[in-house]
């Protein structure tokens, strides 16, 4: 691939809005999968309302919710800012908790892409509108139904959406019941998605107004946390791996993957009991953390227990 083509794709990948395309094409491409395999209207009365409003509404509080859990940025927060069982930190100043609030809309904005584009989607098609909302269509302009008791016009209505079960004689009314409803749930959609373009320039606006950091520190800002947290990231688990290999050694008495192994160690019952005990913790007021999940046992080995190992030859 060449340099001009990776700086493309590494712009795109780092893209906010490329992000959010992705994540609103997969939720329309879902959306329609889930209608096709598994909405299926109950067509009775005093179902269609739970049912359709059910696949509606709870896939969308259930994205919402996955997209604030996937963000590692949200637990990071709440750890250092809202949770009440964390051990006492230096004082947070104004001016991280106005940075902080920031960060927390914009990954609210994040977060609302999936279940926003859910709601769009679905208002925008209809079926699910038209099976919630088929009980309590208003049909007393028509003479077919004057002579039909109530309980009557509530099953007929609720059995709207299912064609098979509609009176041949009111073929023309379900058919415009029909189309009444889907004129609401795509004007719905239609609405739903102003106010959220509007929703978004207004609060692109606020952030840039409102930010206690110029244009430029804030842009710097933001890429400081991003490669902040790559960064560390990749070095955690740098240093995790020699740290977990360094053990290890001491545990068996060599390193994994090496080829010329030449001797080995056989681990004591009491090492094995230790591991099952992991030591993971930076707490309280010591200065140096315990980072093995063999305490400090395999560290302070006499040179006798060194020399219980098995000598491999060739």
């Amino acid at each position: 691939m060449s340099p001009t083509l990776n700086n493309i794709v590494s712009s795109l990948q780092r893209s906010g809005t490329f992000i959010n395309s992705l994540i609103a094409a997969s939720t329309i491409g879902g959306q329609q999968l889930f209608s096709s395999f598994t909405f299926k209207c109950p067509c009775q009365v005093g179902k269609n309302f739970y049912y359709g409003s059910a696949f509606l509404l709870i896939p969308a509080l259930l994205l919402l919710v996955a997209g604030y859990a996937l963000r590692s940025q949200m637990w990071t927060m709440s750890r250092e800012y809202c949770c009440s069982c964390a051990p006492p930190r230096r004082r947070i100043s104004l001016l991280e908790r106005k940075l902080a609030c920031l960060r927390f809309f914009s990954i609210t904005g994040r977060a609302l892409v999936a279940p926003l584009t859910w709601l769009a989607a679905t208002l925008l098609t209809g079926t699910y509108y038209e099976c919630a909302a088929s009980e309590f269509a208003s049909v007393d302009h028509y003479a077919v139904f004057d002579n039909v008791s109530a309980s009557r016009r509530e099953q007929i209505l609720a059995g709207f959406p299912c064609c098979k079960s509609t009176p041949s004689d009111m073929i023309q009314v379900r058919d415009e019941v029909a189309l009444l409803h889907r004129y609401q749930s795509q004007m719905l959609g239609w609405i739903l998605i102003t106010l959220a373009t509007v929703a978004i320039l207004v609060s692109r606006c606020l952030a840039t107004c409102c930010s206690p950091l110029p244009s430029r520190q804030h842009w710097y800002w933001t890429n400081h946390l991003r490669n902040e947290r790559e960064l560390f990231e990749q070095a955690a688990e740098q240093h995790s791996r020699l740290l977990i290999t360094k053990r290890i050694q001491k545990l068996f008495g060599f390193i994994p993957g090496k080829e010329d192994v030449k001797c080995i160690r056989i681990p004591s019952c009491q090492d094995w009991k230790e591991i099952s005990a992991p030591s993971l913790l930076c707490m309280g007021d010591d200065l140096q953390g315990h980072y093995s999940f063999l305490r400090d046992r395999l560290d302070e080995e006499s040179e006798e227990s060194k020399s219980e190992g098995i000598e491999l030859r060739p």
